[in-house]
């Protein structure tokens, strides 16, 4: 049974805990609401952040220090560790209209992060950009509401993941 309320929380794994939290609070102005310092019995210990990113969803990060058979190196990324095309795995942020896509666009190019030009998919326009551990992120509005046709599995485009693609398109301009 679904609450209807969306989810509580997302949790990723990151290898550097200050520069994830910099890029989430300082670029994209997540506050961080709740910080732990997780302690592991077997030894070492896991700095936990959760940032609020509205409606209260939160999206959190976990990095292991010291702790026995956590990898001390990983894709943060996630889609080239699980053997995916870039883009399979990423992140969504809503933008609420095309102005605001716009401005939040200009803002992150402003801060220094490379971002793809506005990316239209038909019901959706979105930009494109990665954090510090490599995971892709897009701002994204919906243009139109969805109608029956939308919910029918059908072929509406066609992509190749060996060729340029616009949501890997990053530009500093």
């Amino acid at each position: 049974m679904t609450s209807g309320k969306g989810w509580s929380h997302v949790n990723l794994g990151t290898l550097d805990i200050g520069a994830t939290r910099a890029f989430y609070e300082g670029i994209l102005g997540f506050k961080a609401v709740r910080c732990d310092i997780i302690k592991v019995k077997e030894g070492g210990e896991i700095h936990h952040v959760f940032f609020d990113t509205g409606q209260k969803q939160l999206l959190a990060f976990m990095s292991p220090r010291g702790v026995p058979g956590a990898r001390t190196e990983f894709d943060g990324g996630i889609n080239g560790q699980m053997g995916m095309p870039e883009g399979v795995y990423h992140f969504a942020f809503e933008a609420g209209s095309a102005a605001e896509l716009a401005a939040k666009r200009s803002e992150l190019i402003a801060k220094g992060v490379k971002v793809t030009p506005i990316v239209d998919h038909e019901w959706a326009d979105s930009i494109y950009f990665k954090d510090p551990n490599g995971l892709l992120l897009e701002y994204s509005y919906q243009k139109r509401e969805f109608n029956e046709d939308d919910g029918i599995m059908q072929v509406r485009f066609e992509m190749s993941f060996g060729e340029e693609s616009p949501i890997t398109d990053f530009r500093d301009e």
